[in-house]
């Protein structure tokens, strides 16, 4: 037999998730950018993937969730944050990290229920400092920008640029008192009952399982990789993120959907769970 293919990205945040499963019989790791992995489960590059959440409703081709592993959090996330030199309720332009899928989403869905705005989205290169049409200033920053990933720790913007921040997580729970679901392993709806899917959701969720009872050791080896602080790191991966799916997350994937399709972000669709 073939081994599954998994398309997952090598942050630090998804280590618990990935870590030593290039090293399992039966499935096959293929690392790539964030914005490439729905595609490739689409176009069967990848059998599996560790899908933006928005990806399940947003394609064409519906994608199912596979709840053994997903990338979330219970109130701050601190790696998901909107930074802005005006207070947010005089934002007119949300620049966005181009990494982002659901993020900037979230962003627009919290921006109007907390702020009663709704600003124009333009994409915004981070690690190049220039937005993606036009030309670029004296200032390489924008006046307000979502960033996300490890480049909020270890590429940060000057907090005397930016005087007001947002921790996307953190005001989500304070919304809705509810977790979130950034990114879920996922495959195509019309394979979801294939054997090989189903035995790499098992394979997945058991080394998630068996990473959780190593995050100390996954923390020391891969923080120093990411440019990151150990102590700073041992605190987002142990403490600030989350990654088993329960009844709760549940709930947070249905009400961060129906609020986004509401406000006609996303396609006003259900999702499709795999199990």
């Amino acid at each position: 037999m073939l081994a599954t293919r998994v398309a997952a990205v090598r942050y630090l945040n998804t280590a618990p998730l990935i870590e030593g499963l290039e090293k399992l019989q039966g499935l096959t790791l293929l690392p790539t950018v964030p914005s490439r992995i729905a595609d490739m489960v689409i176009v069967r590059e990848a059998d599996v993937g560790l899908c933006s959440i928005v990806d399940c409703i947003a394609s064409d081709t519906p994608l199912a969730l596979l709840p053994v592993g997903m990338i979330g959090c219970d109130g701050p996330t601190l790696t998901v944050r909107l930074f802005s030199s005006v207070p947010f309720e005089q934002v007119t332009t949300l620049s966005a990290d181009t990494d982002s899928h659901t993020s900037v989403i979230l962003a627009q869905v919290l921006l109007r229920k907390l702020y009663n705005i709704t600003p124009r989205v333009a994409s915004f290169h981070v690690r190049e400092r220039l937005p993606v049409h036009a030309g670029s200033g004296d200032d390489p920053w924008p006046q307000t920008l979502l960033m996300i990933g490890d480049k909020v720790v270890t590429d940060s913007p000057p907090a005397v640029r930016f005087s007001h921040q947002l921790d996307l997580g953190e005001a989500w729970k304070k919304l809705t008192g509810l977790p979130f679901v950034y990114a879920m392993w996922m495959c195509r709806a019309d394979r979801m009952q294939e054997p090989a899917i189903a035995n790499a959701a098992s394979l997945l969720d058991r080394q998630r399982r068996h990473n959780a009872t190593r995050l100390d050791w996954i923390v020391q080896t891969r923080a120093p990789l990411a440019q990151w602080p150990i102590d700073l790191a041992t605190q987002y991966v142990g403490e600030l993120l989350r990654y088993n799916v329960g009844l709760r997350e549940r709930e947070a994937v249905a009400m961060f959907l129906q609020m986004a399709s509401e406000l006609n972000l996303l396609p006003n669709r259900q999702p499709t769970w795999a199990m």
